[in-house]
Parts: C-alpha cells; structure tokens; sequence
C-alpha cells in the first residue's frame, strides 16, 4: 500500500477525503493538495502515525463542529490543514509566532499581487 492509500484508509472511518468517481482524491484548490502532500511527506518522516494523524483530523474536525460550522464538505480540507498545523507546532516543528508571520507574510501578498497574477511571497511589501 503506498502512503496516499495508507493516508486515505487512515482517514476514512474519521472524516472521508473527497472523491471522484474513480475513486481519486478530489481537490479544489491547489493548497488543498499541496497540505495532502505535506502531510504524507511529514508522516513518511516520522513526524507523526497515522494513529496520531487521524485522532489529530477528527478533533479539529470536532471542534469546527462545535462552533457550528456548516459540515458540507466545503471545509474539510480546512480541517485538513489545521489538524497539520497543530501537529508540525505540537512536534516544534514551527512555533504559533512563526505561523503566524508566515499567514500575514502571504496576505499581505495577495492584497499586493495584481488580479490575475501569481501570488508570490517576494510581493510581500514587508519580504
């Protein structure tokens, strides 16, 4: 079984991934992907189990539904990345500062990049 399949078998008694048809993880956004990835690269590093990944996944996910969000499927992956950033912070991997900085630095990227254009994090007026 290679890791995306382990991921997904981990995954699915807690919060299904999105699917299509043929049974390939659906993603609506190129974030949504690129968490997926880091998270199976982290994993094959040994940051975490899948034990730890899932437990981590469905308490976010608990929490999102305490604070009544809509559970349409629409925000899964925002559970996704919030289970990964708990975990890389849990690890000290990265400190709540540091994520932080970083989640300013790519907005105010986007408030400067031009519609249509890239976002990139050299347009930070701040990099």
């Amino acid at each position: 079984m290679n890791l995306a399949d382990a991921l997904s078998a981990a995954a699915e008694p807690v919060a299904p991934i999105p699917r299509n048809e043929d049974g390939a993880p659906v993603f609506t956004a190129p974030w949504q992907a690129q968490a997926f990835a880091m998270t199976l690269a982290l994993h094959e590093h040994g940051l975490f189990t899948w034990t730890e990944w899932t437990a981590t996944l469905a308490a976010e996910i608990k929490r999102a539904q305490a604070a009544d969000d809509p559970d349409n499927g629409s925000t899964y992956y925002q559970y996704w990345l919030a289970a990964l950033e708990r975990l890389v912070i849990d690890r000290n991997v990265i400190t709540p500062a540091y994520l932080k900085e970083r989640r300013d630095a790519w907005d105010r990227a986007a408030h400067a990049t031009p519609h249509g254009q890239p976002i990139l994090l050299k347009n930070d007026p701040h990099h």
